[in-house]
C-alpha cells in the first residue's frame, strides 16, 4: 500500500538524519525495512553512517521491484545475511520470484552479497568496469567487511556478476521497461543508475547522495562527476529519486548534496590555489554549509585532501 504521507514528505524536503539514531529495524540485520516508494517499488534505507557492526554493512540503499514476472534487486547488499534478509522481505510481499540482481558498483556494500544471489541461481549484473575493480580488490574488500560486521560476515564469499555491460542494458519483465544506465564517471568505477522511464523514477546509486556527505575517492574525477550529472543524470528528467545513500526524495534534493556539494567544494580549492595554498592547509577550507549532513567529520577533510591533489594540476 502506497503511504501518501511519505510520498509528500519525500518530495517537500529531505528528512535530516542522524548517525545517533538507532537502528531501525531491531528484529532484522536490515537497517530498515523496506518502504514501497511508488507501486510496485521498494526500497531498504540503510543508515547514513559508515558501515559498522550495529548497521551490520547496511549503509547503502537496498531496493527492489515487483513487475508482474519477477522481481529486479538493486544492490546484493554488503554480507550473505543482508542479502537474506532483504530477501524474507521480498517474499513477505510477493511470490514472484527474483529473476536478476544488479550491482551499483564495485564496492562492497554492492557487490558481497552476491554470494547468497548467485546461490540462489540468480544472475548478477554489473558493469564492465565495476566487475574488474571487484575482482582485484575482492580479498581486501571481504577481509575489511569481516573485521566490521564479525558474525554477520558468515556464509560470505566475494563473488562477482555473470553478466557485464558497457552502456546500457534494457530490461523488459512483466509489465515493467527498466533501462541500467553507465551515464558517465560519477563516485566510482562503474557507477550505474536503473531508470524507470514510464514511472520518471531514478534508482540513482552512488551518482547521487542524500543527507550525507559523498566521499570522493582518489580515483573520483570530480569534474567528470559534474559533468555526468549536468549532460547525462538530471536531463533524464526524473521525479522520484532513490538515491545511493539517503532517503527517496526528488532531483532537486540530491542535486544540493551532491552536485552543488561538488561544485562548491572545487571553488573553495580553486581558491585556495590560486592564492598559493598547499595541501596542508587545503584539508581546513571551509565546508560548513555542509556540516549537517552526516558523514562530514569523517568525510570532510579528506574529501577537501583529495580534491586539492585532483586540481593542482589542473
Amino acid at each position: 500500500m502506497i503511504r501518501n504521507a511519505l510520498i509528500c514528505a519525500l518530495l517537500a524536503g529531505p528528512a535530516l538524519a542522524s548517525e545517533d539514531i538507532p537502528d531501525q529495524y531491531p528484529q532484522s540485520v536490515l537497517y530498515e525495512k523496506p518502504v514501497e516508494v511508488i507501486p510496485n517499488v521498494f526500497s531498504a534505507i540503510g543508515a547514513t553512517a559508515p558501515p559498522t557492526y550495529e548497521n551490520a554493512g547496511h549503509n547503502n540503499n537496498l531496493s527492489f521491484i515487483i513487475t508482474g514476472d519477477g522481481v529486479v534487486v538493486m544492490n546484493a547488499g554488503a554480507n550473505a545475511r543482508l542479502a537474506e534478509a532483504l530477501h524474507q522481505e521480498i517474499k513477505a510481499v510477493t511470490d514472484q520470484p527474483v529473476r536478476l540482481v544488479i550491482n551499483e558498483n564495485g564496492q562492497g556494500h554492492a557487490m558481497l552479497g552476491n554470494s547468497y544471489w548467485a546461490a540462489q541461481g540468480v544472475d548478477i549484473l554489473a558493469h564492465v568496469d565495476a566487475a574488474a575493480v571487484f575482482e582485484e580488490n575482492a580479498f581486501q574488500i571481504l577481509e575489511g567487511m569481516k573485521r566490521y560486521a564479525r558474525e554477520n560476515a558468515d556464509g560470505t564469499e566475494a563473488v562477482g556478476p555473470t553478466i557485464t555491460f558497457e552502456e546500457k542494458y534494457i530490461i523488459d519483465m512483466g509489465d515493467m521497461h527498466m533501462e541500467v544506465l553507465h551515464l558517465g564517471p560519477a563516485h566510482s568505477e562503474g557507477d550505474i543508475s536503473l531508470w524507470l522511464p514510464e514511472q520518471k523514477l531514478v534508482i540513482a546509486g552512488d551518482v547521487a547522495f542524500h543527507e550525507r556527505m559523498p566521499p570522493i575517492f582518489s580515483e573520483t574525477c570530480t569534474s567528470c562527476w559534474i559533468e555526468t550529472w549536468e549532460t547525462a543524470f538530471e536531463p533524464l528528467g526524473a521525479l522520484y529519486v532513490i538515491p545511493g545513500h539517503g532517503h527517496p526524495t526528488n532531483v532537486a534534493q540530491v542535486r544540493r548534496f551532491t552536485h552543488d556539494y561538488l561544485v562548491y567544494l572545487r571553488g573553495k580549492i580553486r581558491e585556495h590555489i590560486d592564492n598559493g595554498g598547499g595541501l596542508d592547509e587545503a584539508y581546513y577550507v571551509d565546508q560548513s554549509p555542509y556540516a549537517r549532513l552526516d558523514t562530514f567529520e569523517e568525510l570532510a577533510t579528506k574529501n577537501a585532501g583529495v580534491v586539492f591533489a585532483e586540481m593542482e594540476f589542473e
